[in-house]
């Protein structure tokens, strides 16, 4: 919204008002990512830090409490004292709000800040569902797996599908780009609609990115301030390769694939930076508040679709290490279990508790 106070003093200087279009020629600064983006974080944070109390006593005074003791707790991982009970949950709520007002008001509308906040906002909604199951029936298991993995899987699809269609986005699918490679590993046609094995890969490739990274996400979140802190590292790192990937010089100078209208994703990401940073302040040690699968699915979608648009789906590979690491631990130990269970009756387990932050 910002954005289009910059085009203000060249409309005023078309319309022969040049008096006001020299005095108001200091709105310009609204053109530039960089300070839309300082912009974006700034009021994300101040979002945050201003909602949170009031967010809290709200989830408080409705009776959005984690009225049961976690998995951790309950196998003796949590040291004791610590205990979740009668926390507000459902805190995504805050950060969700906070991101997209910001980026209403600092980023240039297209259809990349489009996709991404809409499907952050779908998966907002299937976490709230879920974190709301949770506190009504008092227990920790809430929606099924398979009716998150049934949604998710199809918003992952209608994304990659669409990205596919249209002409201007088709290489995003068509294009597959790992980390240090100068060029593509596989490459098909891109000026016309036609199924390929790179069409293939590249479906699977955005559908796996964005899934991984939202379930990944909702591994982590299990520590006060753990996911929301990883969330925060991982924005910076896709802050720095989308304003990269939308400045032609400097896409071409770094290697890096240019897509059109990815520099205002990097004002979505200052403001998840910033309403990262404001609710990191509820939720660290002893935590006030919850993000609850209401965040950690939007969260971690989003990180994936961008990773998707950029051409980057690896690099979250990479930055996102931890994320990796904590699905590893629940993949394997799930699939260990399973295996020796079926082979000797009994099941067995690599680590104490998965996710891995329990193990320790």
């Amino acid at each position: 919204m910002f954005y289009y106070l910059s085009q203000l003093p060249a409309w005023l200087k078309a319309n022969e008002y040049i008096q006001w279009a020299d005095l108001l020629s200091p709105l310009r600064v609204f053109q530039y990512i960089t300070f839309r983006s300082a912009g974006a974080a700034v009021t994300a944070l101040i979002v945050c830090w201003w909602l949170g109390p009031r967010v809290i006593e709200w989830l408080k005074s409705i009776g959005v409490r984690q009225q049961y003791e976690d998995r951790a707790r309950e196998g003796g991982r949590m040291i004791s004292g610590i205990s979740k009970r009668g926390v507000p949950t459902m805190g995504g709520l805050l950060i969700v709000a906070a991101i997209d007002l910001s980026a209403l008001l600092w980023a240039q509308w297209n259809p990349l800040v489009t996709l991404t906040l809409l499907s952050m906002l779908v998966l907002c909604l299937l976490g709230f569902y879920d974190d709301y199951s949770n506190v009504t029936e008092q227990n920790s298991k809430g929606l099924t797996e398979k009716v998150k993995l049934i949604v998710q899987f199809l918003l992952s699809a209608c994304i990659a599908v669409y990205l596919w269609r249209l002409e201007e986005t088709r290489e995003l699918i068509t294009m597959v780009m790992i980390p240090f490679m100068k060029e593509p590993i596989i490459t098909g046609p891109s000026d016309k609609m036609v199924f390929s094995f790179a069409v293939a890969v590249g479906l699977i490739v955005t559908i796996c990115a964005i899934m991984g990274s939202s379930n990944a996400v909702n591994f982590t979140d299990g520590l006060d301030g753990l996911a929301i802190g990883s969330v925060i590292i991982v924005s910076i790192v896709f802050y720095v390769f989308t304003y990269i990937a939308g400045h032609a010089e400097l896409a071409a100078e770094l290697n890096v694939p240019k897509v059109v209208g990815a520099g205002e994703l990097s004002v979505v990401c200052a403001a998840m930076i910033g309403a990262g940073l404001g609710f990191l302040w509820f939720n660290c040690h002893p935590a006030r508040v919850f993000m609850g699968d209401t965040g950690s699915l939007a969260l971690g979608g989003a990180l994936g679709i961008m990773a998707v648009l950029i051409h980057q789906p690896f690099v979250l590979v990479i930055a996102g290490g931890i994320f990796v690491l904590e699905a590893l631990s629940v993949i394997l130990q799930r699939g260990w279990y399973k295996w020796t269970r079926l082979r000797t009756g009994q099941g067995r387990r690599i680590f104490l508790m998965a996710p891995l932050h329990h193990h320790f």
